[in-house]
């Protein structure tokens, strides 16, 4: 979905600017870093897990995955 600019499911929300106030990951300026979404089974509503993508999100090739809620992060490689 982040690749083709959506439709997500979190309209108002996915694709917002991720502050990387935690400093997890690599430094970048603000507005580098968005967020979106990944569906959490059994949660009624946003839940924990979240893909942070570089910009410009659909060709940057820069993904990041968490599922603690910015505690931790994966890179995604493609």
């Amino acid at each position: 979905m982040i690749k083709q600019g959506g439709p997500f499911p979190y309209p108002r929300k996915d694709g917002s600017t991720f502050g990387n106030y935690e400093k997890r990951l690599p430094y970048q300026p603000r507005g580098h870093y968005r967020e979106y979404t990944v569906p959490t089974p059994g949660s009624r509503d946003r839940g924990a897990r979240r893909i942070i993508a570089g910009s410009p999100p659909e060709t940057s090739g820069e993904y990041y995955y968490t599922d603690n809620h910015y505690r931790s992060f994966r890179r995604i490689r493609e």
